[in-house]
């Protein structure tokens, strides 16, 4: 099939996507801010400009449905941003979902999942989609920076009683997701297109000590029951064991720790970490999890301040379809021979829920920098090009394959 591909198209698109919620070199786009629902609206008339029939349901994704007979080819990513954050961070891969429609011309559907970002939930748009949230816990979402609850935003928006679509039995052979990077491995080897294998699963925890809150300077080192320091010599025995059972691609991180009352003067008498550890292998994420009990269990009875653990959710691994990820790799080398490899993704995408439903893959491009979330997130003209070029190649192979 012979492409016609418009790499000024997607830079213009992609700058002018930028525009809505500039902040520095970046974007500051939180999902149902004002910045965001124009985005959406404005990315629903580009689909329509394709030729396709454009709505947005009632949880806030954008569809661009191809009309006519056959298979189809789902295409997507999301629109929101991270907060004060990059301007590439999945409006990349709207774009090219939104070009590969253009320029194959039949059987592309589009797709912005909503608040894949996570500023009122996990993951909402791909799940509502795919048949995974339930409106009871819509009822109970809220933002997690200010309080509001998902109700409200939708009706802001003008979506409250909108109904939400749902996966059409049938209709799809496949859904295909570019990405930045996010990392540096692609920069770092001199590659320019990442076919991934897996998305990895994210399994969190809140881990709390109860310690006695006192005097600090009264009160000596023998007596005191410093729960903040208990949490800190827990996260050193964490990070001396955990690389004795990790794998590979193992990644784990506190992001944040909380003492109360958190005053210079007073030995903290509670203190709680978030912590997530990261890997695409069950039997690894399964050792993990149970190190981690041990070791929590073990710093509670020895003292001197007990601790407990709550698990804030544990997702799963998806791997992406062997099928689709030779289409993607074979339009590469085609048109670069040499520029891909194949390698998982550390981070969540919705990629990762539409594979429960249908033959999924996600492909990367290089992050100048390896950097991701931060207004200063980039890739080169020429990089973005290309993986333009790869992805509706590889889109158009996977409906020729239908």
């Amino acid at each position: 099939m012979r492409l016609s591909v418009d790499p000024n198209r997607v830079l213009s698109d992609l700058r002018e996507l930028a525009r809505f919620g500039p902040y520095k070199t970046g974007v500051h786009r939180p999902t149902f801010s004002d910045e965001d629902v124009a985005a959406r609206r404005w990315f629903a008339g580009k689909l329509s400009e394709a030729g396709l029939d454009s709505s947005i349901d009632g949880i806030g994704n954008v569809y661009g449905l191809c009309p006519g007979p056959g298979p189809k080819i789902l295409t997507g990513s999301h629109l929101e941003s991270q907060n004060h954050a990059g301007w590439l961070d999945g409006a990349l891969g709207m774009v090219f979902a939104l070009e590969a429609a253009r320029a194959i011309g039949r059987g592309v559907d589009v797709a912005a999942w909503c608040d894949e970002e996570g500023h009122f939930g996990s993951f909402i748009g791909s799940r509502s989609f795919t048949g995974l949230l339930e409106e009871a816990e819509i009822d109970r979402l809220a933002n997690r920076y200010d309080g509001t609850p998902l109700r409200d935003a939708l009706a802001r928006a003008g979506l409250a009683g909108v109904a939400r679509r749902q996966v059409e039995p049938g209709r799809y052979r496949g859904f295909v997701e570019a990405h930045i990077e996010q990392g540096a491995n692609l920069e770092q080897s001199g590659l320019k297109i990442g076919v991934v294998t897996a998305i990895v699963a994210i399994w969190q925890y809140r881990v709390s000590a109860t310690g006695e809150q006192n005097h600090a300077g009264t009160t000596s080192m023998a007596r005191r029951r410093d729960a903040g320091l208990a949490l800190v010599r827990l996260l050193g025995e964490i990070d001396r064991r955990f690389p004795d059972l990790a794998g590979p691609a193992s990644v784990w991180t506190t992001g944040r720790i909380t003492l109360e009352p958190g005053a210079p003067s007073i030995i903290p008498g509670k203190a709680s970490m978030l912590f997530q550890f990261r890997d695409a292998n069950p039997a690894v994420l399964d050792r993990l999890d149970a190190e981690l009990r041990r070791l929590v269990a073990e710093a509670s009875a020895h003292g001197p301040c007990p601790m407990e653990i709550e698990v804030l959710g544990q997702s799963r691994p998806a791997l992406m379809d062997e099928g689709l990820q030779s289409l993607i790799a074979a339009a590469a080398e085609r048109l670069r021979p040499g520029c891909s490899v194949r390698m998982p993704s550390g981070a969540g995408h919705d990629a990762q829920y539409l594979a429960r439903v249908m033959p999924a893959a996600m492909m990367f491009v290089p992050s100048i920098g390896g950097i991701s979330h931060h207004w200063s997130e980039n890739t080169a003209d020429e990089d973005i090009v290309l993986g333009a070029e790869v992805y509706c190649h590889a889109v158009a192979a996977a409906l020729e394959a239908a």
